[in-house]
């Protein structure tokens, strides 16, 4: 899907200007973002595509600045998530009853996140299943010790992130070596190609949400805990056990740990998680449909 006239920004652009302008394109109220998608999905309207990708262009700035630590221009990393913001517009349902940013946060990471590791892979950083959890946990786990600062780690540190995550500690030292190296000053001037000069603070601070927004996402948020909560509650154990544990928790069980916890086969597991997986899908979409038609 190609949107027009989208806000260039190359790695020798000028990001203060960049940021500024995608502040221009006004948020969307659910309404609007309903019937933009409606009609790019029904109409292959380019226009409300477009005004749904430009709306969510601050979300990808700022899960950018999220992975600034790994030594990768932002510029090209918001470049990178605005492609996978593309994606998401266009693979979007509004029938589901989410919002678009839920939705495309998912591929906004996934697009900046395969860009990280395609650009680390050149120093041939490893690209196992555990290696890949490593490579993006390390620096959460590390401010989570409060070891953020440290070069190498100490030997209780090394230990206790390699038990969380469950890989060898000459991985994880290995890895924070990798990672590690002198973060840019927050009072760093920023170039502005004959506009003055500014610092990386005074655009960091403005990225923050306003209040209006951080409200409305947490109600958003706790609108959408009540909807899964309530269609959980249809389920029966065996079903909210094997859904919880496939879909919903941060490392999934396998279908084989599944199965010999209920003695049955690992296609019988994976019957029960589709099954009780569409009928969460259909209790939501009437939740949602009811919703609807209460304020129209």
């Amino acid at each position: 899907m190609a949107t027009p006239n989208l806000p260039s920004l190359t790695p020798e652009g000028n990001l203060s200007r960049y940021l500024n302008e995608i502040r221009k394109f006004p948020m969307l109220s659910h309404d609007e973002e309903f019937m933009l998608a409606k009609r790019w999905i029904e109409h292959e309207d380019v226009d409300a595509a477009h005004k749904l990708v430009t709306s969510h262009l601050r979300l990808v700035a700022k899960i950018a600045m999220g992975y600034r630590g790994y030594g990768l221009p932002l510029a090209e990393m918001i470049s990178e998530g605005n492609i996978g913001l593309m994606q998401a517009v266009k693979k979007f349902d509004p029938d589901k009853g989410f919002r678009l940013a839920t939705y495309a946060m998912w591929w906004i990471r996934a697009s900046m996140q395969e860009y990280i590791l395609h650009s680390w892979s050149l120093v041939k950083m490893g690209t196992t299943a555990a290696q890949k959890k490593l490579f993006f946990n390390l620096r959460r786990m590390k401010g989570k010790l409060k070891a953020l600062d440290e070069g190498d780690l100490s030997p209780e540190n090394v230990e206790k992130i390699a038990t969380e995550l469950n890989v060898a500690e000459a991985d994880v030292i290995s890895m924070n070596r990798r990672l590690s190296g002198p973060d840019a000053s927050l009072n760093a001037t920023v170039r502005t190609d004959g506009e003055g000069e500014g610092e990386w603070m005074d655009w960091l601070v403005d990225e923050s949400d306003s209040q209006e927004i951080v409200i409305a996402e947490e109600d958003e948020l706790e609108k959408r805990r009540e909807m899964l909560s309530a269609a959980m509650s249809g389920l029966n154990d065996r079903e909210q056990h094997i859904l919880t544990e496939r879909r919903l928790k941060e490392n999934p069980l396998t279908l084989e740990e599944l199965s010999k916890t209920y003695g049955i086969s690992r296609e019988r597991v994976r019957q029960i998680e589709v099954r009780a997986f569409e009928k969460l899908q259909k209790t939501i979409h009437s939740q949602v449909s009811e919703q609807n038609a209460a304020l129209s």
